[in-house]
C-alpha cells in the first residue's frame, strides 16, 4: 500500500465515470475539480462519478474544489495572436477593446491604482516582460516591452512586485464556494493565499454556511506576500499546496525548490498535510513515460516528506490519464521501500498539562516511537474528529496507519494525508471488544497477520468519543 497520496485534475480527459474508476484503481486518491474552468452542470456530474466509483470500487477517493481566486487576464486579442516587440511601448487599459500591438485590455479594474513606474508585469506565466514606465492612476499604464512575443487572448498576468488591492475571495470565488459547501467537498483549494487572514476570512464563511460542515481548507502558496506569512498561514489552515507553476513566477524560479523543501519541513512540523503540484509529469500529457527529471522531481518530493504530489493537465486533457497515475505510483512505491523516509526524529511535545491536545499529541508520539523500537506493522487508532490520524500521519511511522471511524465524512477528507487508510466503524462495545474486533477486521481483509504487532491508539472511555488518552501494544491471534 503506497503512503504518499496522489491528486489527480478532472477536466475534458477524466471526467467520465469509466475514467474516474480507472484513475483510482491506478492508485488516484483525490480528485481536484478546477472551478476556472467547467459549468456546475459538468461539476456535479464530476461529484456524482466519484462518489459513484467510491461505492462501486469500496475507496473512500476525496474531492478538492479549487477555487479560482483573483486570476488577472489580459482580454481577447485580434486574429488571437498579436506580436509584442521588444523595446516598443504598449498601453494597457481596464476599458474592454480587442488588443493589438499597441494597446491591451486587462480584467483587473484597479491595476492603473496598484501599479508603480519601474514594477514588471509578467504574462502567459512569465512569457512575456513588460515594465511600467507610468499610470494615469485611473484607467490606463504605460509599459515597455522589455521581453517580446506572440501574446494570445486571456492570458494569464502576474504583477510579482505589486501589491494588489483585490480580495482573496472574488465574487465568483463566493458562488463557487456556496456551490461546493452546498455539495458537501471535502477540501477547497484557496488560490492566490496573501495571508493567514484569508484563511481566517474562508473558514469564517464555511463556518457561517453551515456549523456542521467540516470541509477543510487547502491554502495555495503561489505569492511571495504568503511566504513571508508563512507560519501563521500554516497556523490556520488544514492543508498546503506548493503551486509552483504561479510561484515560479511570482519569485524568481532559483528559489521554488527551497521554498518547496521548506513548506515541506514546516507542514511535518505542525502535522498539515502538503500536496506538491504542477508539471510534475509534464510529459505524460502526450507521451506514454515520463522524463527521467520528472521522474526525479516526483521521487524527490516523496523523500522530502510531500503527503501528496498532484497532477493537473496530464490527467485533465492529457491523451491517457490512468497511465500517468499508474507511472506515478510506480515511483512512489519504489521510493517507499527506502528506510531514509519513515520515522522523522520528531521532538517530543513540549510539557504543558493545560494544552488542549497535550495528551493526545504524547499519545501518538509515544505510539510512533514504540511502533519504531517494535518493528509493530500497524498503527490503529479509533478517531472521530481525524485529529489522531493528521498528528500520527506526521511522524512517519513504517506501521501502516489504519483509522477506524463513525464519521463517514472523515474518511475522504483522510485520503489526503499521508500513510493513512480509513475504515467505517459503528459499533459501541467496550474497549477490549472493539480492539479485538477491529484487529479481526484487518486480519480477515490481508492488512495484518497472525502473530504482528499492533499498536491501538484509542479514547477511554470510547462512548464518550473523546481525545486518545490510550495506546495499547498487542499481537494479532
Amino acid at each position: 500500500m503506497k503512503r504518499t497520496k496522489i491528486v489527480v485534475t478532472l477536466g475534458p480527459a477524466s471526467s467520465s465515470a469509466e475514467v474516474i474508476e480507472e484513475m483510482i484503481k491506478a492508485g488516484a486518491n483525490v480528485c481536484r475539480i478546477n472551478f476556472s474552468h467547467g459549468s456546475y452542470e459538468n461539476v456535479l456530474d464530476q461529484i456524482k462519478n466519484i462518489r459513484e466509483a467510491n461505492i462501486k470500487l469500496g475507496t473512500h477517493a476525496a474531492i478538492l474544489a479549487d477555487l479560482q481566486g483573483p486570476k488577472l487576464r489580459i482580454g481577447v486579442v485580434e486574429n488571437n495572436g498579436i506580436d509584442l516587440v521588444a523595446g516598443n511601448e504598449i498601453k494597457i487599459t481596464t476599458k474592454e477593446c480587442i488588443g493589438t500591438a499597441a494597446c491591451i485590455y486587462i480584467t483587473y479594474p484597479q491595476f492603473p491604482k496598484d501599479v508603480k513606474a519601474g514594477e514588471s508585469i509578467l504574462i502567459d506565466d512569465g512569457k512575456l516582460l513588460l515594465t511600467v514606465i507610468e499610470t494615469n492612476g485611473k484607467d490606463e499604464v504605460r509599459a515597455l516591452i522589455s521581453h517580446g512575443g506572440v501574446l494570445s487572448s486571456k492570458k494569464g498576468v502576474n504583477l510579482p512586485n505589486t501589491k494588489i488591492s483585490l480580495p482573496c475571495l472574488t465574487e465568483k470565488d463566493l458562488k463557487d464556494l456556496d456551490f461546493a459547501l452546498t455539495n458537501k467537498v471535502d477540501w477547497v483549494g484557496l488560490s492566490f493565499v496573501r495571508s493567514a487572514e484569508d484563511i481566517i476570512e474562508l473558514k469564517h464563511i464555511i463556518k457561517r454556511f453551515d456549523h456542521k460542515v467540516v470541509t477543510k481548507v487547502v491554502a495555495k502558496i503561489e505569492k511571495p506576500e504568503a511566504i513571508l506569512d508563512i507560519d501563521s498561514i500554516i497556523k490556520e489552515t488544514d492543508a498546503i499546496m506548493v503551486a509552483r507553476g504561479d510561484l515560479g513566477v511570482e519569485v524568481p524560479m532559483q528559489e521554488v525548490p527551497v521554498i518547496q523543501k521548506m513548506l515541506v519541513r514546516k507542514c511535518l512540523e505542525a502535522s498539515k498535510p502538503v500536496i506538491i503540484a504542477t508539471q510534475m509529469m509534464e510529459s505524460m500529457i502526450t507521451n506514454i513515460s515520463p522524463s527521467r527529471a520528472e521522474v526525479n522531481d516526483v521521487a524527490n518530493s516523496v523523500m522530502d516528506g510531500a503527503d501528496a504530489v498532484m497532477l493537473s493537465a496530464e490527467t485533465s486533457v492529457g491523451n491517457h490519464p490512468a497511465k500517468v497515475v499508474e507511472a506515478m505510483t510506480k515511483i512512489i512505491e519504489h521510493v517507499e521501500k527506502q528506510s531514509l523516509i519513515y520515522n522523522r526524529d520528531n521532538a517530543a511535545p513540549e510539557i504543558n498539562f493545560n494544552a488542549e491536545r497535550y495528551i493526545s499529541d504524547s499519545i501518538c508520539y509515544s505510539a510512533a516511537k514504540m511502533a519504531q523500537s517494535t518493528k509493530a506493522s500497524a498503527i490503529i487508532t479509533m478517531s472521530h474528529s481525524g485529529y489522531t490520524a493528521f498528528k500520527l500521519s506526521s511522524h512517519r511511522p513504517k506501521a501502516n496507519i489504519f483509522v477506524f471511524t463513525d464519521n463517514y465524512h472523515i474518511l475522504t477528507i483522510l485520503s489526503l494525508v499521508w500513510g493513512v487508510q480509513g475504515f467505517y466503524y459503528d459499533k459501541n462495545i467496550s474497549t477490549d471488544h472493539t480492539i479485538a474486533d477491529i484487529k479481526f477486521i484487518l486480519k480477515k481483509t490481508g492488512f495484518v497477520k497472525i502473530n504482528d504487532l499492533v499498536l491501538n491508539i484509542a479514547s477511554v472511555p470510547l462512548s464518550e468519543k473523546g481525545k486518545s488518552n490510550m495506546v495499547k501494544l498487542s499481537a494479532v491471534d
